[in-house]
């Protein structure tokens, strides 16, 4: 229970991460006379897309597009939000050992790939650049992960393999055990991005296509959002607060975080596509079809 709450507010509980658009929200600085939020103290966030997928833990979660993807596919009770709570350019998520040697692109078809899950929305972007942007056959790359997907139903394709329980993926690519890997936070040292120069592919890439890829979005529960379309409206706006207590965007920069089914369409249709090429779900979704008549009229 939010300690703050007040007569008249329904709480609601929520999962959500620490970032600079979401701090003024979770430091009850946004304020609303119909919801208080109790937010699941866990990090990072990611840890809590899997309880909400299987057992709807929460009433409104931040969820990896791809695992929602996943999850409306394999017909769980959730509706995506038109708010974006990571965007993040992908280029350089792609490392290998500099020690080893230099490694290209083709280098990476008969390789070993590792990533924390098939799964996961960073490497869904980084293939999809992969194959739509370089030409590399994904499907001849050995990925090797090291997860389950936040939903049980799906399983990997066959191209894919696990590691043995305990290895890390880290230490296997700087053993040599894996050729290149998919890592999503800063660059250790000693690695380098097969990616040439990230920063000005990125750069031509964004000329290119207009999009900037996002990773984690807001859902709310099926039965919330049809019985109780006002609060997600609510939560809705005081998410908007919260990025506009932060000054984002700042002016003349890039907006990595979107809000309204419009703003996010060029990035949904984009990572749609690359979800069907890699087999993450099984058929192409309309954006439409993501979001319910309460949650599709935000903006």
């Amino acid at each position: 229970m939010n300690v703050h709450q007040m007569a008249g507010q329904q709480t609601l509980r929520m999962a959500l991460g620490d970032y600079p658009h979401t701090a003024a929200l979770k430091s009850n600085a946004i304020k609303s006379d119909r919801v208080a939020l109790d937010f699941a103290d866990i990090t990072p966030v990611y840890k809590a897309f899997a309880e909400m997928v299987r057992k709807t833990a929460y009433d409104i979660s931040e969820m990896a597009i791809v695992t929602f993807l996943q999850a409306k596919a394999h017909g769980k009770p959730l509706v995506l939000m038109p708010c974006v709570m990571l965007g993040r350019f992908q280029h350089g998520t792609l490392l290998y050992n500099s020690a080893r040697g230099k490694l290209s692109l083709k280098d990476l078809e008969g390789g070993r790939v590792g990533v924390r899950s098939y799964t996961q929305t960073t490497g869904a972007w980084l293939r999809g650049h992969l194959q739509n942007d370089y030409g590399v056959d994904i499907y001849r790359v050995n990925w090797v992960n090291f997860e389950d997907a936040h939903v049980l139903e799906y399983r990997d394709p066959p191209f894919v393999e696990r590691a043995a329980e305990g290895q890390n993926l880290l230490k296997m690519l700087q053993d040599g055990e894996l050729d290149a890997a998919i890592w999503g936070f800063e660059v250790p040292s000693g690695f380098a991005s097969v990616i040439e120069d990230p920063e000005t592919e990125t750069q031509r890439w964004r000329a290119k296509h207009g999009v900037v890829p996002l990773n984690h979005m807001v859902c709310v529960t099926e039965s919330l959002s049809r019985e109780k379309p006002e609060l997600v409206r609510e939560v809705y706006r005081m998410l908007k607060e919260s990025k506009r207590a932060a000054g984002l965007p700042k002016p003349g920069a890039i907006d990595f975080y979107p809000f309204g089914v419009e703003a996010c369409r060029p990035a949904l249709e984009m990572i749609i596509d690359y979800a069907v090429q890699q087999k993450l779900i099984p058929r192409r979704f309309e954006v439409d079809e993501l979001f319910d008549d309460t949650t599709r009229a935000l903006d």
